[in-house]
């Protein structure tokens, strides 16, 4: 019997790359139309500070997300830049205690294929394999990968990526990623994305958010668990934002002060209008 083509098709895409599955609904496909969105965006965001080793950037539709996600990627500058990793959270997998790391050896963009490295986490054994279909599924990487292209064009080719999705962690969970990861951010050559949107608190309240990502621009892990237990704010990437202030607080102890090896994380945040 002769394999089905759909059978075929997801064979050929776990071993080689992973579509743009949420492209023409979440953000364009048309690649001329999101280049000229991006770079609108990123033009209007000129004035941020740069370069950063670390941007928490959110990952809903562009149309939502877009003009404040282009704050964080303007942070980076792609100069020497040679691998990227990017924390995503997971909101369809259930992934306890676990992080995943993709099969796939590269992702696709309306720009450009990323290519894909994940040989040293491997080894590690504290990853689960992420397949084809469930890695589609999920929007939060994807929705950095536009961005990621478009700022690293001039360096097509000569960079990689290394996307992680993050499931629910607790602490000791998010401090044992957080020493994985911890060298790869004190290397200059790499850049960490770490994705998370911010919960709508509604309009009175929304001081409980700035809370929140006051103690992430301070670099307080154990303060930011604190106040999720207090408050109940359901900032989904706040495993992903653990793991980076684990990191730097790996550093902190390992290098007694991790502010000279990594400033301040790149947070941007945009308060309501209304």
């Amino acid at each position: 019997l002769q394999p089905s083509h759909d059978k075929l098709d997801r064979f050929r895409r776990s071993s080689h790359s992973r579509r743009a599955s949420h492209a023409g609904s979440w953000y364009t496909h048309d690649s001329r139309r999101l280049d000229a969105q991006l770079c609108e965006w990123l033009s209007q965001a000129s004035g941020t500070r740069r370069p950063s080793r670390a941007i928490i950037t959110p990952h809903a539709g562009y149309d939502y997300s877009g003009p404040v996600a282009a704050y964080a990627f303007n942070q980076i500058v792609p100069d020497n830049i040679k691998r990227i990793f990017i924390l995503g959270p997971s909101h369809y997998l259930h992934l306890m205690g676990r992080c995943s790391l993709a099969t796939v050896a590269q992702y696709k963009t309306p720009f450009y294929d990323l290519a894909t490295v994940y040989t040293e986490l491997r080894r590690t054994g504290e990853f689960d394999q992420l397949s084809v279909d469930r890695d589609e599924e999920e929007h939060s990487i994807e929705m950095q990968l536009p961005y990621i292209a478009k700022v690293m064009e001039s360096k097509r080719g000569s960079f990689t990526i290394v996307p992680v999705l993050v499931g629910l962690l607790n602490l000791e969970r998010e401090a044992v990623y957080g020493r994985i990861f911890a060298p790869y951010l004190n290397d200059p050559d790499n850049v960490f994305v770490i994705s998370s949107d911010f919960c709508h608190w509604g309009k009175f309240p929304f001081n409980k958010s700035l809370t929140g990502m006051q103690l992430i621009e301070n670099l307080d892990a154990n303060a930011f668990n604190a106040y999720l237990k207090q408050f109940g704010n359901t900032i989904c990437g706040q495993h992903p934002i653990g793991i980076l202030l684990q990191m730097i607080n790996c550093l902190r102890q390992t290098l007694n002060n991790s502010k000279s090896v990594f400033n301040q994380s790149a947070v941007l945040f945009s308060r309501p209008n209304s």
